[in-house]
This record gives structure tokens, sequence and C-alpha cells, in this order.
């Protein structure tokens, strides 16, 4: 018959080191890369792309891509934008998506000018208040006929 007695050994070695090695894990993993940053400023916010559907003849034939990006000078307005950020993101995605349906056509470019008049909007109505300019980082059409 056999002895159980180098399984218990072990086990028990297991038992003791466990704690430690969890500790030296954490320690390692304390230490995180630095976050990558657009730019040096504090008052630039960058938003996730947003994208909608683009229609012909009542069909969905693509996506309309827009990434933007807000500068915000004034603290408490950039504090209260971070906050508001879901109602602003649907705010845009929903004005984005009537643009889409109604003045995208897939056969041109869309009209960046438009765009940027059209969010700059947007941000004014959900902040309330001024002082937050939309900067168009990217506007991009994907057919997808």
């Amino acid at each position: 018959m056999r002895s159980n007695l180098p399984l218990r050994v072990l086990t028990g070695l297991c038992a003791v080191l466990a704690p430690t090695l969890a500790q030296a894990a954490d320690d390692q993993g304390g230490t995180q890369a630095p976050e990558h940053k657009i730019t040096q400023s504090e008052s630039y916010i960058m938003l996730e792309p947003l994208y909608v559907t683009v229609a012909d003849a009542d069909r969905p034939c693509g996506t309309l891509m827009v990434a933007i990006g807000l500068d915000i000078p004034d603290r408490d307005l950039r504090h209260n934008a971070e906050s508001a950020m879901p109602i602003l993101r649907d705010a845009y995605i929903r004005n984005l998506a009537s643009f889409a349906w109604t003045r995208v056509r897939i056969w041109e470019q869309p009209d960046v000018n438009d765009i940027a008049r059209r969010l700059q909007r947007v941000t004014d109505r959900a902040l309330h208040h001024p002082g937050a300019r939309v900067l168009l980082a990217e506007v991009a059409t994907r057919i997808t006929r």
C-alpha cells in the first residue's frame, strides 16, 4: 500500500504558498501601463466613433461613421459633459441617424460642415450652456450594397 505522505506535503505547501504567490502577483500587476493620451490638453475629450445607417430608396445601404472630440476649456462644463456623456451620445446618434436617412446620398460625400453645425447645436442644447466646441476628427461612409 502506498503512502499519501507526498500528496499531503504538497497540499500543505500549496496552502502555505498560495497567499504569498497571490500577493506577489498583485504586486506585479499593480503597475499598470501608462494611459495613452490623444493630446496633452486637459480640455479635450475624445468620444468613441458614432455609427449610423445610410439609406437609399428606404433601404439600408451603408454606414456613416463620425468621430468627434469636444474641446471644453471650462472645468465645470467639462465635468458636466463627462457626466452627461450617455445623454450626449444618444443625442448625437439620434441626430446623425435622422441626417443619414434624409440627407446622405450614397453617390456623394456627406457635407461635413452640416454635420459639424448639427452636432454643435446638439451639444449646446444637451449641456444647456455654450462653451463646448465640437471638433470633427473623421467622417467616412461605407457602402454595403
